[in-house]
């Protein structure tokens, strides 16, 4: 062999080792190899939930506003609230008044800020209560959430703010002194409207993350449970050590007030309920009608905020 042919056979083996290098970590960073990861990732996370009566929905009103919300809150559905205080509930300079609202129902946090809000706050749907936020937040990112806000210091401990696939933001928050709350006669649902590109990813993801199951998932609901009747939506049911969770895959064209519900609350009556509700200045925006697990209304208390209210089939 001529030593020209050589040189370009051993040059030739070269550059074949070195695509094969290449191309292994090119793929090493490509999606099927990142998802891979996240999944073994997320089957060694640990279980950082505590329970649902921990969990609180994060309510922003005016402080003109703030008073008549809480009062009509806790007269429909009973329950008290905490004294109001002034803090600084954001890493950030700024100052809010704020609630804690415990109901048999479901919790609040009620901020009315008396600055401007700093972003991201007032995006947060929820608070999640979880008994390490360091380990909480890695078993997050861990699971493929993006951490918006890192870990910071509030009056009673500290939090984090994450976003989820589909654009769900939602606040982890760990307090000093763990507090000791019974539970709920009812388990709210945290409602969650998603398309159907971002749907499975977050199912996925969050599921992972909370150690929760899938109940149940509809490929052909009827879209009327969301002011969409004759049309057909996806309807997923979860459950994890953080509460319950509804998904509704859509399209988005929905129609006013969906959409821009966070929760549900369960009742054992809903009619007598909606008419507490209407007596202390509730309006009813979609009347109650029947849904696959019974019956349901959309309201908004004074304040704007806007709640669906249920009751199971008995």
């Amino acid at each position: 062999m001529s030593t020209v042919k050589m040189y370009r056979m051993l040059r030739a083996v070269a550059m074949s080792a070195v695509s094969a290098v290449a191309l292994g970590i090119a793929l090493a960073g490509a999606p099927a190899f990142a998802e891979a990861d996240h999944q073994n990732a997320g089957k060694s996370t640990p279980v950082v939930s505590v329970g649902p009566q921990y969990d609180t929905t994060h309510v922003y009103v005016s402080g003109q506003d703030i008073d008549a919300f809480v009062n009509s809150f806790v007269a429909t559905f009973g329950g008290k609230a905490s004294p109001r205080a002034v803090f600084t509930v954001t890493p950030t300079p700024s100052k809010t008044a704020s609630q804690y609202v415990q109901t048999p129902v479901g919790m609040l946090s009620v901020f009315a800020f008396e600055t401007p809000i700093p972003y991201p706050f007032g995006n947060e749907r929820t608070g999640y209560l979880v008994t390490d936020i360091d380990k909480a937040v890695r078993a997050a990112r861990a699971a493929g959430a993006d951490v918006i806000v890192d870990t910071f210091d509030d009056p009673i401990g500290k939090d984090a703010i994450v976003q989820w696939p589909g654009g769900l933001y939602m606040q982890l928050y760990w307090h000093t002194k763990a507090p000791s709350y019974g539970p709920l006669d009812t388990v709210p649902d945290n409602r969650v409207y998603l398309s159907a590109q971002s749907a499975d990813n977050f199912i996925k993801r969050f599921v992972r993350f909370s150690h929760g199951k899938v109940v149940s998932d509809n490929r052909h609901a009827d879209g009327a449970e969301i002011g969409k009747p004759g049309e057909t939506i996806r309807r997923v049911r979860l459950t994890s050590g953080f509460g319950n969770m509804l998904v509704f895959v859509t399209d988005g064209k929905l129609p006013y007030p969906f959409g821009h519900d966070v929760t549900g609350y369960q009742v054992a009556d809903l009619d007598a309920t909606l008419t507490k509700a209407q007596g202390n200045g509730v309006k009813v925006l979609v009347p109650a009608s029947r849904t696959v697990e019974g019956r349901t209304a959309m309201v908004e208390f004074p304040g704007g905020y806007v709640a669906e209210i249920h009751e199971a089939t008995k």
